[in-house]
């Protein structure tokens, strides 16, 4: 089976994900005062929310970066490559689009069949044809491994336990300041907590993805040459239209000081070490 650790990676966050989720809805029942009318309710309203964060997701990842359609008449390299790695890779060409981020990026959303990669204007300027194929190959391997829609289902199962737990707080506390300003506090660290298990898939398919754009190119070399640049141009930018969650997304995550157990990606430093070795 293709990428078995991945998929069982995968298996366990989302079982997890779901406890998450099912304890927020055992506390939401509750503190409704139960009965079947407010079970129903918060069933369907948390599914909804996770369905229209899966669905709003995408949109929002887009219009985040002011994401315009690339245009086969102004880059038909891009699509050309992008067709053949798609055939190979065995899923349906996604839609391209390009952006101003600031810095050198690139990332995918959606899933097979309804996939859309997005390059920045600074990333084709920085690389040589055969570096963009393979971050190409990269986001692609992403849409064909289905990690971007565990990544986007998390963030928004992370907001549903969150929410509980603010007004869990507001609605057994004394509804003062000192309560409001504790709701919040401890919704961060309720999503925080979340996110942890969603981080460890992050950066574990990165790796994948890195190793499945090196079969798809034929070596490691111009993805591991790609990152080297796309790290540097990162480095030297001040000024950034990437926000945290579609820097989730993106073949490199900027660094923020954060512990290992927080960030997005793994180190650069190792990922063009496997691509090399």
């Amino acid at each position: 089976m293709r990428h078995l650790q991945l998929k069982a990676r995968m298996a366990i966050v989302g079982s997890l994900l779901f406890v998450f989720y099912a304890v927020a809805a055992t506390v939401a029942y509750a503190m409704f005062g139960g009965g079947p009318t407010v079970l129903a309710l918060v069933l369907v309203g948390s599914v909804l929310f996770v369905g229209v964060q899966y669905k709003v997701g995408k949109w929002a990842a887009l219009r985040s970066v002011g994401a315009e359609e690339l245009t086969r008449g102004d880059y038909p390299h891009i699509h050309d490559r992008v067709e053949a790695l798609s055939r190979d890779m065995g899923i349906e060409k996604p839609e391209l689009k390009i952006a101003r981020m600031g810095v050198p990026n690139a990332f995918a959303v959606g899933r097979k069949g309804a996939g859309t990669v997005v390059v920045s204007e600074e990333l084709i300027a920085a690389l040589e044809p055969d570096e963009l194929e393979g971050v190409l190959a990269h986001e692609l391997a992403h849409i064909a491994n289905r990690d971007v829609v565990m990544m986007v289902l998390g963030q928004g199962i992370a907001s549903i336990v969150a929410i509980v737990a603010q007004w869990a707080v507001l609605l057994t506390g004394d509804n003062d300041i000192a309560d409001f300003f504790l709701a919040i506090v401890v919704g961060q660290l309720v999503q925080l907590l979340v996110m942890v298990f969603v981080l460890a898939i992050s950066r574990y398919r990165e790796y994948v993805a890195d190793a499945d754009a090196r079969r798809a190119i034929g070596g490691g070399e111009p993805l591991a040459s790609a990152l080297e640049k796309i790290s540097r141009g990162n480095e030297r930018a001040r000024d950034s239209a990437v926000d945290e969650q579609v820097n989730a997304l993106c073949i490199f995550g900027q660094g923020s000081g954060l512990a290992k157990l927080f960030s997005t990606h793994p180190p650069v430093e190792k990922r063009i070490e496997r691509l090399r070795a």
